[in-house]
């Protein structure tokens, strides 16, 4: 699970995140950090909507290649 720090870094450089769900990529959101909670995520997509998301999938900077999902 990501950490609060982690989130916080994330948010505050603006890094467009990769949130990897399950093995399909076609299944990833990618998007901005905007805020969280002790469980969820909240991601702005490119499309502008905020999308809430768990804590427990991976979350990884979507410059860098995709990896699997959290175990």
């Amino acid at each position: 699970m990501i950490t609060d720090e982690q989130l916080n870094a994330l948010r505050v450089q603006g890094t467009l995140v990769r949130v990897v769900r399950d093995y399909m990529e076609q299944n990833d959101v990618i998007g901005i950090v905007v805020a969280w909670s002790e469980d969820q995520v909240m991601v702005r997509k490119k499309s502008r909507r905020i999308v809430k998301l768990s804590r427990n999938y991976r979350y990884e900077p979507a410059l860098e290649e995709r990896s699997g999902p959290a175990e």
